[in-house]
């Protein structure tokens, strides 16, 4: 496999966003789902309105996400929405809560864990996703960036247990009391995130992959007492291959040097975080071999 393209800037600005994107040279059209973490309520990393917006309004795209497995402000779609507009995000687009309206199930068989994935009914209505993450830290799976976004944060509620259960349970109940590998938790979500990528190829439906590296924490935006960064703001990366975006992230939070750099390996590698990557790859999502292009 020839080596993907990521493209990073160092700046982080609203205009950076809309030139990165530009760069990809991808063409999202019709109706457009923006896949953003809304962040819990209490949290303060999730991507603000300020720098998303002009992007989200050039694609005349659709905020989507789906509801967590854990008990807080965003588990069921009233409250779900309540914190998306706290958060800014109804104020510049119309926000999905995807399995507010059910779910479906695309079948997998490619893995060792899941038989299929589990993701909110309306993702069929997008013509085109942009998975746009946030790059930060994560307490269960060590970061979280694009395949993070597009495996625990596009399956519905049922979906996001399935997956934290390693295919044991779909209830969001049980799901925090069986036991699993953390290896095999990793996988999953390499799993789910392939599932998906696999659903939107055999549709014909555009994808396009965006990290901002900013407010970078030891938590993710679903924590609701998220603590401060840990280090300084890297940059923006953008890709047409997931594994690869992921990969650089990664490889920029090993290059950084900063006193909090060995805090944010130490999650990382603790929750074996790193195996995203090289286990996607061997799934065929993508390749962690890339050529950084800066802009």
């Amino acid at each position: 496999m020839e080596k993907a393209k990521v493209y990073f800037t160092k700046e982080i600005t609203p205009e950076k966003l809309v030139e990165i994107y530009d760069k990809l040279g991808v063409k999202l059209t019709g109706n457009v789902g923006v896949k953003v973490s809304t962040g819990e309520r209490g949290s303060k990393g999730y991507l603000k309105q300020e720098l998303i917006e002009p992007l989200v309004k050039k694609l005349n795209g659709t905020i989507i996400e789906c509801n967590t497995a854990y008990p807080g402000s965003r588990n069921d779609k009233e409250e779900h929405l309540k914190t998306a507009e706290e958060h800014g995000f109804t104020k510049f687009a119309y926000v999905d809560i995807m399995d507010g309206d059910g779910e479906f199930k695309i079948p997998f068989n490619k893995g060792k864990h899941l038989e299929y994935d589990i993701v909110g009914e309306n993702f069929k209505n997008y013509d085109s996703i942009l998975n746009l993450a946030h790059g930060k830290g994560h307490a269960m799976g060590g970061f979280g960036a694009n395949l993070k976004n597009q495996s625990i944060g596009i399956a519905s509620r049922n979906g996001k247990a399935y997956i934290h259960s390693c295919g044991q349970t779909e209830d969001p109940v049980k799901c925090w009391q069986v036991d699993y590998e953390q290896e095999d938790f990793i996988e999953s979500m390499a799993e789910a995130a392939t599932a998906v990528a696999d659903y939107l190829k055999e549709n014909n439906k555009q994808t396009a992959y965006i990290t901002v590296a900013n407010a970078i924490s030891l938590d993710c935006d679903c924590d609701a007492h998220q603590g401060d960064p840990v280090i300084g703001d890297i940059g923006i990366f953008a890709s047409t291959d997931p594994v690869a975006n992921d990969q650089a992230f990664i490889d920029a939070i090993w290059a950084t040097h900063e006193d909090g750099t060995k805090d944010i390996e130490e999650r990382i590698d603790s929750r074996k975080g790193r195996h995203i990557t090289e286990y996607a790859e061997s799934l065929g999502l993508g390749t962690t071999d890339y050529e950084l292009i800066e802009i």
